[in-house]
Protein backbone atom coordinates (compact mmCIF):
# COMPACT_ATOMS: atom_id res chain seq x y z
CA UNK A 1 0.00 0.00 0.00
CA UNK A 2 2.42 2.36 1.24
CA UNK A 3 4.77 1.62 -2.21
CA UNK A 4 1.31 2.18 -4.05
CA UNK A 5 1.09 6.04 -2.06
CA UNK A 6 4.37 6.41 -3.36
CA UNK A 7 3.36 5.57 -7.13
CA UNK A 8 0.37 8.07 -6.98
CA UNK A 9 2.34 10.39 -5.54
CA UNK A 10 5.35 10.21 -8.26
CA UNK A 11 2.70 10.05 -10.85
CA UNK A 12 0.65 13.13 -9.84
CA UNK A 13 4.11 14.62 -9.69
CA UNK A 14 5.19 13.62 -12.85
CA UNK A 15 1.52 14.59 -14.20
CA UNK A 16 1.69 18.25 -12.33
CA UNK A 17 5.32 18.52 -14.02
CA UNK A 18 4.09 17.99 -17.33
CA UNK A 19 1.17 20.21 -16.97
CA UNK A 20 3.37 23.08 -15.73
CA UNK A 21 5.56 22.53 -18.83
CA UNK A 22 2.26 22.61 -21.30
CA UNK A 23 1.12 25.83 -19.04
CA UNK A 24 4.34 27.60 -19.54
CA UNK A 25 4.37 26.83 -22.67
CA UNK A 26 1.30 27.91 -23.59
CA UNK A 27 1.70 30.67 -21.71
CA UNK A 28 4.78 31.75 -23.47
CA UNK A 29 3.11 31.15 -26.75
CA UNK A 30 -0.03 33.40 -25.66
CA UNK A 31 2.99 35.81 -24.64
CA UNK A 32 4.37 35.83 -27.93
CA UNK A 33 0.74 36.18 -29.53
CA UNK A 34 0.37 39.31 -26.99
CA UNK A 35 3.69 40.79 -28.60
CA UNK A 36 3.25 40.42 -31.84
CA UNK A 37 -0.13 42.17 -31.53
CA UNK A 38 0.90 45.05 -29.36
CA UNK A 39 3.75 45.47 -32.01
CA UNK A 40 1.13 45.67 -34.77
CA UNK A 41 -1.24 48.14 -32.43
CA UNK A 42 1.72 50.44 -32.17
CA UNK A 43 2.50 50.00 -36.02
CA UNK A 44 -1.16 50.85 -37.14
CA UNK A 45 -0.88 53.88 -34.56
CA UNK A 46 1.66 55.12 -36.37
CA UNK A 47 0.46 54.48 -39.49
CA UNK A 48 -2.65 56.14 -38.51
CA UNK A 49 -0.56 58.89 -37.26
CA UNK A 50 1.26 59.79 -40.43
CA UNK A 51 -2.12 59.37 -42.22
CA UNK A 52 -3.75 61.76 -40.34
CA UNK A 53 -0.38 64.40 -41.07
CA UNK A 54 -0.65 63.26 -44.77
CA UNK A 55 -4.54 64.59 -44.55
CA UNK A 56 -3.49 67.60 -42.96
CA UNK A 57 -0.71 68.63 -45.60
CA UNK A 58 -3.11 68.04 -48.09
CA UNK A 59 -5.95 69.99 -46.58
CA UNK A 60 -3.23 73.09 -46.80
CA UNK A 61 -2.24 72.42 -49.86
CA UNK A 62 -6.14 72.30 -50.94
CA UNK A 63 -6.72 75.54 -49.43
CA UNK A 64 -3.94 76.90 -50.78
CA UNK A 65 -5.07 76.01 -54.41
CA UNK A 66 -8.18 76.78 -53.77
CA UNK A 67 -7.21 80.74 -53.01
CA UNK A 68 -4.96 80.55 -56.36
CA UNK A 69 -8.08 79.93 -57.96
CA UNK A 70 -9.89 82.68 -56.61
CA UNK A 71 -7.21 85.09 -57.08
CA UNK A 72 -6.97 84.48 -60.46
CA UNK A 73 -10.51 83.91 -60.93
CA UNK A 74 -10.75 87.51 -59.81
CA UNK A 75 -7.50 88.51 -62.07
CA UNK A 76 -9.61 87.07 -64.90
CA UNK A 77 -13.11 88.89 -63.97
CA UNK A 78 -10.88 92.02 -63.73
CA UNK A 79 -9.05 91.89 -67.13
CA UNK A 80 -12.78 90.71 -69.08
CA UNK A 81 -14.24 93.62 -67.70
CA UNK A 82 -11.25 95.75 -68.76
CA UNK A 83 -11.26 94.39 -72.37
CA UNK A 84 -14.92 94.83 -72.48
CA UNK A 85 -14.04 98.53 -71.40
CA UNK A 86 -11.25 98.60 -74.00
CA UNK A 87 -13.48 96.69 -77.12
CA UNK A 88 -16.63 99.39 -76.06
CA UNK A 89 -14.04 102.17 -76.49
CA UNK A 90 -12.43 100.82 -79.79
CA UNK A 91 -16.11 100.11 -80.93
CA UNK A 92 -16.80 103.63 -80.25
CA UNK A 93 -13.80 105.17 -82.36
CA UNK A 94 -14.54 102.92 -84.89
CA UNK A 95 -17.96 104.47 -85.61
CA UNK A 96 -17.04 107.68 -85.17
CA UNK A 97 -13.87 107.08 -87.37
CA UNK A 98 -16.45 105.75 -89.97
CA UNK A 99 -18.47 108.92 -89.34
CA UNK A 100 -16.51 111.38 -90.58
CA UNK A 101 -14.88 109.39 -93.34
CA UNK A 102 -16.12 110.28 -96.03
CA UNK A 103 -14.43 107.63 -97.96
CA UNK A 104 -16.31 104.88 -96.21
CA UNK A 105 -19.66 107.17 -96.43
CA UNK A 106 -19.31 106.46 -100.26
CA UNK A 107 -18.62 103.00 -100.08
CA UNK A 108 -21.54 102.65 -97.26
CA UNK A 109 -23.74 104.43 -100.10
CA UNK A 110 -22.23 102.65 -102.85
CA UNK A 111 -22.86 99.49 -101.57
CA UNK A 112 -26.37 100.42 -100.20
CA UNK A 113 -27.20 101.20 -104.03
CA UNK A 114 -26.03 97.76 -105.31
CA UNK A 115 -28.35 96.05 -102.63
CA UNK A 116 -31.50 98.05 -103.82
CA UNK A 117 -30.01 96.99 -106.82
CA UNK A 118 -28.50 99.87 -109.42
CA UNK A 119 -26.19 99.04 -112.11
CA UNK A 120 -22.61 99.34 -112.33
CA UNK A 121 -22.88 103.08 -114.46
CA UNK A 122 -24.85 104.71 -111.95
CA UNK A 123 -23.17 103.69 -108.98
CA UNK A 124 -19.72 105.12 -110.82
CA UNK A 125 -21.50 108.29 -111.56
CA UNK A 126 -23.42 108.69 -108.16
CA UNK A 127 -20.79 107.90 -105.87
CA UNK A 128 -17.89 109.00 -108.19
CA UNK A 129 -15.76 105.85 -107.87
CA UNK A 130 -13.22 104.86 -110.48
CA UNK A 131 -15.11 101.88 -112.53
CA UNK A 132 -12.51 99.15 -110.84
CA UNK A 133 -13.54 99.84 -107.43
CA UNK A 134 -17.26 100.05 -108.27
CA UNK A 135 -16.70 96.75 -110.03
CA UNK A 136 -15.19 95.31 -107.30
CA UNK A 137 -18.11 96.64 -104.95
CA UNK A 138 -20.80 95.00 -107.11
CA UNK A 139 -19.00 91.67 -107.87
CA UNK A 140 -18.53 91.29 -104.21
CA UNK A 141 -22.02 92.03 -103.36
CA UNK A 142 -23.23 89.82 -106.49
CA UNK A 143 -21.53 86.63 -104.82
CA UNK A 144 -23.12 87.87 -101.28
CA UNK A 145 -26.55 87.61 -102.83
CA UNK A 146 -25.92 84.07 -104.00
CA UNK A 147 -24.88 82.60 -101.26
Amino acid sequence: MWLSVVIQTALLLVLAFFTFLWCRRYQQSVTKQLNELEKRLEYSAQQQQQSQLDVEELRAGIIGVGQRVLQLDAALTELNDQLNVDMQALADKQQALQLTDPESKIYSRAMKMVKLGADLDEIIRECELPRAEAELLFNLHQQNKQF
